[in-house]
């Protein structure tokens, strides 16, 4: 191989795990000593590792925080909403872990360990390592991992071996998918299959997706049924109002809707209460409480928001937000998807605006992706309505914008491969 070779966990089967393993770990040995390796880790990992040395992580010997007691561990897993998709879960993946001398782990958001099953033997291994319920994976604790990586980088992440940053975990292979809301993008936790290495398969990473989408599906199903009842109660409502009116539930999407185009979802501010609100999709509202939701009356025409102060905080690794403060909206904050957490952020980047396809070269590496662009423009306009221009997309001048970065630029929005973002990462060589 040569110095751009990179590692191709594709193509490893179970006869030369133990041969990949030591070909990882002096890959991994030459990166902690600053040198070039021979063979490169794949992207996804040598980014983690550079989260771990920048965060301290002790690469020689595992680090455990407290566990959860018992009481609060059984607080969480009530409080989850990944409880009700335990069954899937189980379902899908105990059977097959069992098999092939694996367990399944679900966590929170948060990266502790809610629930711990499959191959007995396996098990116990997993506690003397402290892989058991109540635990905290995160990266910041544990180094790179198949639970704490995907949490951060919000996509399917396999790590192999001595992919693992702390060398106590090179004896196992883990593969994680993280599982979100499908309500409002909220990330709920991780969906892990973990093992001995010499257990690794590739194919391990398409099935843990598979069921995590599954998974999600069952969350969809869910939402649909809850939505049906609140529209059960509300449209009696909407029948006797005049004017327009709209019933939403707690996310915003829509359950019935009077005297207006009907609308899948509204963007909700984080903080709803009864009362008076302005919306930026609607304009002034009286908030009324419904079983299940909201019912949003419009009192007037919508105006424009005029001057007003746009705080984007994307500091923190997992989660961002956008906070309106002034220009007749008094003030509210609104948590960000990964997707819009990027765009924002590279709208801050160029205040006087870039085009659709500025963007869609910014994001995704390609000017002709420019209908995705647009479709997400539109998305981040129902929140922040007439705050965001266009021709060219852009911040208006007389809005004050101020951007909370990440005290590393390797932290800034590390779940990003927009070629911009990346750059932005990306720290400089001495």
């Amino acid at each position: 191989m040569n110095a751009t070779s990179t590692i191709n966990l594709a193509g490893i089967s179970a006869m030369d795990c133990a041969q990949a393993a030591r070909v990882l770990a002096g890959v991994r040995q030459a990166a902690l000593a600053g040198q070039r390796p021979r063979v490169l880790p794949r992207p996804v990992i040598e980014e983690s590792w550079e989260r771990m040395k920048l965060s301290g992580v002790d690469p020689d010997r595992d680090v455990r925080s407290r566990l959860l007691s018992v009481e609060e561990l059984e607080e969480r897993r009530r409080a989850s909403p990944l409880a009700e998709i335990m069954p899937v879960l189980r379902d899908a993946l105990v059977t097959v872990a069992d098999a092939a001398h694996h367990i399944m782990v679900v966590c929170d958001a948060e990266g502790r360990v809610l629930w711990r099953e499959g191959n007995a033997p396996v098990l116990r291994k997993a506690d003397s390592l402290g892989f058991e319920p109540g635990a905290d994976w995160n990266e910041s604790v544990v180094g790179t991992n198949g639970i704490g990586t995907p949490l951060v980088v919000r996509r399917p992440v396999q790590v192999f071996s001595a992919e693992h940053f702390v060398e106590t975990h090179h004896a196992w292979t883990c593969t994680g998918a993280p599982i979100t809301d499908p309500r409002d993008g909220r990330l709920l936790g991780v969906v892990d299959i973990s093992g001995p290495l010499n257990t690794m398969h590739p194919a391990t990473l398409v099935l843990v997706d598979s069921v995590a989408k599954l998974a999600e599906a069952r969350l969809r199903e869910t939402h649909g049924a809850a939505l049906d009842r609140l529209r059960s109660v509300a449209a009696p409502i909407l029948a006797r109002l005049a004017g327009r009116a709209v019933a939403v539930d707690f996310h915003g999407w829509t359950a019935a809707v009077t005297g207006m185009p009907p609308t899948d979802r509204l963007s909700l501010p984080k903080a709803m209460a009864a009362g008076h609100m302005w919306l930026p999709s609607l304009g002034a509202c009286a908030v009324e409480p419904l079983p299940g939701g909201w019912l949003l009356r419009v009192e007037e025409d919508p105006q424009p928001l005029g001057a007003a102060r746009v705080i984007l905080d994307v500091s923190a690794a997992r989660r961002w937000s956008v906070t309106v403060e002034g220009g007749g909206a008094g003030g509210w904050t609104r948590e960000l998807t990964p997707r819009h957490a990027e765009l924002l952020f590279l709208l801050t980047s160029h205040r006087k605006g870039r085009s659709a396809a500025g963007l869609a070269e910014d994001m995704f590496g390609d000017p002709a992706r420019t209908v995705t662009v647009r479709a997400e423009i539109s998305r981040v306009r129902r929140y922040l309505g007439g705050l965001l221009a266009h021709r060219p997309y852009r911040f208006p001048e007389d809005v004050d914008v101020e951007v909370i970065l990440p005290e590393h630029p390797a932290n800034l929005l590390p779940h990003s491969t927009a070629p911009a973002v990346r750059a932005a990462r990306r720290v400089p060589e001495p």
